[in-house]
């Protein structure tokens, strides 16, 4: 983070976490770890890490942990962990979809702070359920949509918060992947075989797993809520349950009088495509455009002039982009560091809720309202898609 704040927040005790899924040979478990580590407010001390004993107790070996502090089950551990002096502060739950609702409520009602993966649930119901528990709950719960960390996203939401390019009127969205254009699920592929299966994944394909984080972005930097939405959703891929691409119109709700429009597509059959997420703003006065790919950059037109340059922790960074940003400009900072930011943030408040102190006002995450707005997205995609791509009301 920011040097000015890093020295005092790293005085303070590390927190004491632990995880939920993320065992042996897991990608997303892995990447929560590092941005745990990465700006050192945590430490790891306990873990479920796999629902197969023999599996938890060798993950746990692979990451040092007090062998009687790794567990088979969640709720036990939730139990064990809250009744311990010691016992965690937090937690990361990095399992697949379906589990992140019955294992975040063992942890919530003890407590125990929730940092959750995206999406936030498998099912629409279950998310309702997921936010009465955190409602009622005193612990904070983060939601990881870690794209919304990155310095020069939120610098392309100070500007339009500030009214650099004027009223919002469109919102372009993009997150194109190449990976599953192929029936790999069928050979065994761990990610593939669970991001396909509508039991583990929800109604949602392509949707739910990388056209939540496109809303979600494109919500975060316009300020825009939506209002309803038109969608076609397609499975490719011949005997594919879930949708594969999706092309979704949006409307938003009017803002200061003014109303806006937008356009989302997501594809996990793109060939060509890594992993090309990006949002384009376009207002009365200017526009804004950023890519993942080259995320230390932002493209700023105000209209009738030269298209701008705009570097994180360089000219004409403000404030925003400045507080999570790490190293000098011209040192590129990317994915690991902008999902670190949320673990900064989230830590952020835990330390303020730690000592009975107001959280500062600068401090942004993802919340579970943005985690419920992500499930009413996809269920509503999918009732569209259904209705051959009527006009839900959302």
């Amino acid at each position: 983070m920011a040097i000015e704040g890093t020295s005092t927040e790293n005085r303070q005790k590390r927190i004491r976490l632990g995880m939920v899924g993320g065992g042996s040979g897991a990608f997303i478990g892995a990447v929560h770890r590092i941005a745990a580590r990465l700006d050192d407010h945590y430490e790891l001390v306990a873990g479920a890490l796999s629902s197969t004993p023999e599996k938890a107790e060798a993950s746990g070996r692979e990451l040092g942990l007090d062998p009687a502090r790794v567990y088979s089950d969640f709720k036990e551990m939730a139990i064990r962990e809250a009744k311990l002096k010691n016992g965690i502060e937090a937690v990361a739950i990095v399992t697949p979809n379906h589990v992140h609702y019955a294992a975040a409520k063992e942890f919530l009602k003890r407590g125990i702070h929730v940092i959750c993966d995206k999406p936030l649930t498998s099912t629409l119901a279950d998310a309702k359920k997921f936010k009465k528990a955190v409602d009622e709950s005193d612990a904070l719960f983060v939601l990881t949509h870690n794209y919304t960390g990155y310095p020069m996203v939120r610098q392309a939401r100070e500007m339009i918060a500030n009214g650099d390019i004027g009223a919002v009127r469109l919102v372009q969205m993009e997150y194109p992947q190449d990976w599953l254009t192929e029936n790999i699920e069928r050979s065994g592929q761990k990610q593939a075989a669970w991001r396909t299966d509508p039991a583990r994944s929800g109604a949602g394909g392509s949707t739910g797993d990388i056209g939540t984080h496109a809303y979600n972005l494109g919500c975060f930097v316009s300020g825009l809520e939506l209002e309803e939405l038109s969608a076609d959703l397609d499975s490719f891929v011949s005997g594919r349950q879930l949708d594969d691409n999706a092309h979704v119109m949006m409307r938003f709700k009017a803002k200061d009088g003014a109303r806006a429009k937008g356009m989302l597509w997501c594809s996990q059959v793109a060939p060509g495509h890594e992993n090309g997420l990006m949002v384009r703003v376009y207002g009365t006065k200017g526009g804004l455009e950023w890519t993942q790919k080259d995320p230390n950059y932002l493209w700023y037109t105000p209209f009738g002039e030269p298209k701008r340059l705009l570097t994180r922790a360089g000219a004409g960074a403000g404030p925003a982009a400045g507080r999570v940003s790490r190293v000098p400009s011209g040192h590129p900072e990317g994915y690991l560091e902008g999902f670190a930011n949320i673990y900064s943030e989230a830590a952020r408040a835990i330390f303020a809720k730690r000592n009975g102190a107001k959280v500062d006002s600068a401090v942004t995450y993802p919340t579970i309202d943005d985690g419920m707005k992500g499930m009413i997205f996809v269920d509503a995609c999918v009732q569209s898609s259904k209705r051959n791509g009527a006009w839900i009301k959302v």
